[in-house]
């Protein structure tokens, strides 16, 4: 089979393509056969070691796949061969891959392999933030910041399933067409100067009720400093660069709250919730009320083209790794 591996983290080339030994089933695992690959912002930042978690070497990207069930290890007995899944992978960029059998869910008709490669982590981190951390409710304000990528478009899917007024705000003309496409009832601007005034107009002194931010960048104070009373800023990544700081009055003064959203950890410390979280969101798109944007596609031997893709923050929607067949 064919694998995309690194032995060194220190650039985007290091990584290449080679023939390697088709992985094996264990106890309690399964062999996905990878149709597509979700290629995020983290993604490209742990295959280069600058995520907060550093992978071992040789490193093979990528997580989050669709595709069809291969093989079966001892022990997995909600699965047949053959399929249609999607799953949390060790090396997605690979045309096998192993998975832990309890990750692996089997998916909707109406859902193609390219949103489940995109679901998993966006859309679990969009409901986690908006429903347990936000505790946003019908008829709020949602502020989505970097809302065109791929946890931000899920952000406004979600918010607006959820009942939330949802604006967006994103970098260009056609990014804020895109999330305007998604559902949200305003799309404005991400210029720092000036955002204050954008929101009010939307908001009037009142504010909005949620900030969802996954950029953490430019914006974060001014972010903050709309918020009306008892606001809630949610710290969901950090893809606007250096870390921010706030001063610590500002909660005091609003009644506000920054709040943090780790799905990472979710999934570690609630993972009942975390499986329930899942499965109500891919019942969702089996009814249809839900159908997540496919970002650009690349195919399998573009891995280098993809990668700097994610990392660019040019996209619209989660970009994907065709690795093989319908995707």
């Amino acid at each position: 089979m064919r694998q995309v591996v690194a032995a060194a983290l220190d650039s985007i080339s290091d990584y290449r393509m080679f023939d390697a030994p088709a992985p094996q089933a264990e106890p309690g695992t399964v062999v996905v056969r990878v149709a597509a690959c979700g290629v995020g912002y983290v993604d490209a930042l742990v295959s280069l070691g600058r995520y907060q978690v550093k992978p071992p070497l040789p490193h093979v990207p990528g997580q989050e796949v669709g595709g069809w069930i291969e093989t079966i290890g001892e022990g997995v007995g909600h699965l047949s061969i053959g399929d249609r899944v999607m799953a949390q992978v060790r090396g997605g960029f690979s045309e096998l891959a192993i998975a832990p059998g309890a990750s692996v869910l089997k998916i909707p008709d109406r859902m193609s392999f390219a949103q489940a490669a995109s679901f998993r982590v966006n859309y679990v981190t969009a409901l986690h933030g908006l429903r347990e951390r936000a505790r946003l409710a019908p008829g709020e304000t949602l502020v989505v910041i970097g809302a065109a990528g791929g946890v931000g478009s899920a952000a406004i899917q979600v918010g607006k399933l959820l009942g939330a007024r949802v604006i967006a705000v994103a970098s260009t003309p056609e990014k804020r067409a895109f999330a305007e496409r998604m559902g949200a009832d305003h799309a404005i601007e991400s210029a720092a100067e000036g955002f204050r005034d954008r929101i009010k107009a939307l908001c009037g002194k009142q504010g909005p009720d949620v900030v969802f931010d996954p950029v953490c960048g430019p914006l974060f104070e001014p972010a903050f400093r709309s918020l009306g009373w008892r606001g809630r800023h949610l710290v969901v990544g950090f893809a606007g660069g250096p870390i921010p700081s706030l001063p610590a009055n500002l909660p005091l003064l609003k009644g506000a709250a920054l709040v943090g959203v780790d799905v990472r950890q979710f999934f570690l410390f609630e993972a009942e919730l975390a499986s329930a979280h899942l499965s109500e969101l891919l019942a969702w798109v089996g009814d249809g009320a839900l159908s997540p944007p496919i970002g650009r596609e690349f195919a399998f031997e573009e891995f280098v083209p993809a990668l700097e893709y994610a990392l660019s923050g040019q996209g619209q929607g989660k970009t994907i790794l065709r690795v093989a067949g319908e995707s």
